[in-house]
């Protein structure tokens, strides 16, 4: 039961540690410094390449602004739209209309550029070269970049492409240009340098449109505010100012001619009523004169002219009533044909019509709210449904809400029809001659007050539209701003700096978590719960491939021969009860130093007065003989085979008390014969000889040789080299010694160079159930190559900037 607990041993605590975490992202701060280097160069080589960009903006204050003279008469204005006017009024300002407008305030017809070696730059409002135009069509003209160069003070060569050819050609100053169907001549410039390259091409004002909406925002500054910033973002900043404050010049004057719309429409209305009356009035009095000069009559009696002034009030509210009827028809078919603008252009005959101008102030603002949605939605979309949904319903109820005025006006008709009839009775009664007379002067009383009553209405839509003032005022006019906006060089630096520190970090960790390899003692301690007896350090110089040179004996004072000499003291505690050991040293496969470790652990172990020998029992590939310079015809395979006795196959090396024994030619079965009777033979005669039997065996990860020795040994060493063994080759010992019982295995790590990048960072902690474990002390002896005790200390390498404070 103990021995089952000993090979089932727990694995060690292991605890982050930090302070080692920061000494492996500083083991390469070089790779971390390349990259921040690289990404910084990048952002510099993108920033030097990218155009910046400019942003400046201006303010709108929108109000409702009424004229002095308002107050004094009675006339319709533009209804309030409601919480969609600010929305309107920015989607007016984005218009097509609006930027067409005031580009072509702008000196747009000709641009300019200079072409630089990483790019070309516009000139504007700087104008280099005195273009004069003799020919140019806005429908068919060159709209090629043409490139200019001066030769002279008289020449200069012009160039440009036409069908995908390069076409060059030299010119006199003030002379006709022909390219196309463009005309032109250049003046003389004066003082310019001749090494600089112009550009320039003709525009039409359409060309800016794209470049201008690309760049305009606009939006109200703040909730409820009524202010509206518009900003303009362009690779020139005086050309984005220039066209944001014309914008909101051209903004005003659409403004104030939208709300003199509607007083000029009633104008019109009143002016084509006028036309019609003022011949009926003139008819009127020739009608009058020519008949009292026929009849010779002089006057007429007090009923008839009661009579008669009757009939012309009455006739006069009849006339005024059925220009009514004509305005809500007007108004009824704006309606029908959704115009996008609807208004009552007349009110008279004293109807008061508030509901009506609700509905058509709803019915307005519904429909300039679709005309805001349409810019974001498409016309199937449902906040599209919906508002036409409440359109619909909103018309339905003005069409009957004018339909019943209708129907009151005309009632109205009818009872002024009947009050008229009655007197055309009474006027009946009069004689032939006055009833006559009192008939056209009735019709010249009704003629003359509608004429006068439309005059009236005429004059104070007059004054209303010279009194109309915009909506919106110009607070503040855009400035150029000369601080790009883009690219952010700050940013891009920033990012760029982290960027490349993620990038040195990422290839840090992708190194490590690519990393198949041991190379520290933590790796191994979470991998397995065998005993790590102790550390050899690798020796800093190139070694042959055979380790002719025992390096623990001809460098005694390295740090190598101290770790070497560590492991030999640590196995000392291992079999202590034995007069005599045997060590077997094996690993998972070739190449991880095992015959290295053991040939240099046999020779310090007989520095100590003790009788060793060494024996490659690796029958299939050893390279004892080449280590101790001997040949290999005689050795372990002869012996094993009954070719020789013991003594035939031991050889005795130049070091005091160091023997081996070679492992001969290569047989047809190694394996059968290692697990011979002449084996166990061997191995009991050279107990009686030697304190140390050390054991160099084939590898257990690729041949089953090494098994019947591994099982009579006292001692297994299993060799993992760093940088070599993958993380399986840890967990062979353990299951090595769980499958066959054994508690004396031990690990032994070869050829460590302390290497931070690939180092475990965790610390183990022997406490708790593994403080009584079978663990011995060791160093790895990094840290103290500059401590003096040793010679031929790791050279230092160039990056490493610990030895500038040394």
């Amino acid at each position: 039961m103990e021995e089952t607990e000993k090979l089932q041993r727990k694995l060690p605590n292991q605890e982050i540690d930090y302070f080692k975490i920061g000494k492996i992202l500083i083991s390469r701060w070089y790779w971390i410094a390349a990259s921040v280097t690289v990404t910084v160069l990048i952002s510099y080589t993108y920033l030097w390449y990218t155009p910046k960009t400019y942003a400046t903006s201006g303010t709108l204050k929108i109000e409702e602004k009424k004229s002095e003279v308002s107050d004094l008469i009675t006339v319709m204005t533009v209804p309030d739209r409601g919480p969609s006017k600010i929305q309107s009024i920015t989607s007016v300002l984005q218009s097509r209309s609006v930027i067409l407008s005031a580009i072509k305030d702008m000196d747009y017809r000709v641009s300019f550029y200079i072409s630089g070696r990483v790019r070309t730059s516009e000139t504007y409002p700087s104008k280099p070269l005195n273009i004069q135009l003799i020919k140019f069509d806005s429908l068919n003209f060159f709209h090629g970049q043409i490139s200019y160069k001066p030769i002279d003070k008289e020449r200069f060569s012009v160039s440009y492409t036409a069908g995908n050819k390069e076409i060059k050609n030299k010119y006199r100053y003030n002379s006709p240009v022909t390219i196309g169907n463009t005309s032109f001549n250049i003046k003389y410039p004066g003082n310019i340098d001749n090494s600089t390259i112009y550009l320039f091409n003709f525009n039409i004002p359409e060309d800016y449109i794209g470049r201008v909406q690309g760049g305009l925002r606009a939006g109200e500054t703040g909730k409820n505010t009524n202010i509206i910033s518009l900003q303009e973002t362009d690779s020139n900043p005086v050309f984005a100012a220039d066209i944001i404050n014309n914008i909101m010049k051209e903004y005003v004057l659409f403004d104030r001619n939208q709300k003199a719309q509607s007083a000029s429409q009633m104008i019109d209305f009143i002016d084509s009523q006028l036309s019609f009356l003022s011949n009926e009035v003139k008819g009127s009095e020739n009608s009058i004169e020519k008949y009292k000069n026929k009849t010779k009559i002089l006057d007429v009696n007090a009923a008839s002219t009661t009579s008669s002034s009757k009939g012309a009030e009455i006739e006069t509210s009849r006339s005024l009533l059925k220009i009514q009827l004509i305005a809500l028809d007007q108004l009824r078919d704006q309606i029908t044909k959704e115009k996008d603008n609807v208004n009552l252009n007349f009110n008279a005959g004293g109807i008061d019509l508030p509901a009506l101008n609700t509905f058509i102030s709803k019915l307005d603002g519904l429909i300039s709210e679709r005309s805001v949605l349409l810019k974001t939605y498409t016309a199937n979309s449902q906040p599209l449904q919906d508002v036409n949904q409440q359109i619909l319903q909103t018309k339905l109820t003005t069409l009957n809400n004018i339909k019943s005025i209708r129907n009151g006006v005309e009632k109205n008709i009818a009872y002024l029809d009947g009050q008229l009839g009655q007197i055309n009775q009474t006027i009946m009664a009069l004689p032939a001659a006055q009833r006559d007379l009192q008939s056209l002067q009735r019709d010249f009383e009704i003629n003359d007050k509608v004429y006068s009553f439309l005059s009236e209405k005429k004059l104070e839509a007059q004054i209303s539209r010279a009194g109309i003032l915009p909506g919106a005022t110009v607070i503040e006019f855009a400035q150029p701003n000369f601080n790009p906006v883009s690219p952010n060089e700050h940013d891009i630096h920033r990012s760029a700096i982290i960027f490349g520190l993620a990038i040195g970090l990422g290839l840090i960790i992708l190194i490590r978590v690519l990393n198949p390899y041991i190379y520290d003692k933590e790796t191994i301690e979470s991998l397995t719960a065998i005993p790590i007896l102790g550390v050899i350090r690798k020796y800093p110089e190139p070694i042959d491939e055979n380790s002719r040179q025992v390096l623990a004996l001809s460098k005694p004072r390295s740090i190598f021969a101290e770790s070497v000499r560590s492991v030999r003291t640590n196995l000392s505690f291992l079999a202590s009860e034995k007069a005599s050991k045997i060590i077997c040293v094996t690993s998972e496969v070739a190449g991880e130093g095992k015959s290295f470790v053991a040939v240099n652990l046999s020779s310090t172990l007989s520095l100590i007065d003790k009788k060793v020998i060494l024996i490659g029992a690796d029958l299939r590939r050893s390279r004892l003989h080449r280590t101790f310079h001997v040949s290999n015809d005689m050795g372990l395979s002869n012996y094993l085979a009954h070719q020789s006795t013991i003594d035939d196959i031991i050889f005795h090396s130049d070091q005091e008390n160091l023997d081996f024994i070679v492992s001969g030619p290569v047989p047809p079965n190694p394996s059968e014969l290692l697990h011979s009777y002449r084996m166990t033979t061997l191995i009991a005669e050279l107990k009686l000889r030697y304190d140390i039997i050390m054991i160099d065996t084939a590898p257990i990860g690729l041949v089953s040789d090494a098994i019947p020795l591994i099982r009579i040994s006292d001692i297994n060493v299993f060799v993992i080299r760093s940088g070599k063994s993958k993380f399986y080759a840890a967990t062979v010992p353990q299951r090595i010694a769980q499958e066959y019982h054994l508690d004396n295995t031990v690990i032994v790590l070869n050829a460590f160079e302390e290497d931070l990048l690939h180092s475990r960072y965790y610390t183990t902690k022997f406490t708790g159930d593994n403080a009584g474990s079978r663990y011995y002390y060791y160093s790895d002896y990094s840290g103290y190559s500059g401590s003096g005790y040793y010679v031929d200390d790791d050279k230092n390498k160039w990056w490493d900037v610990r030895r500038w404070f040394k």
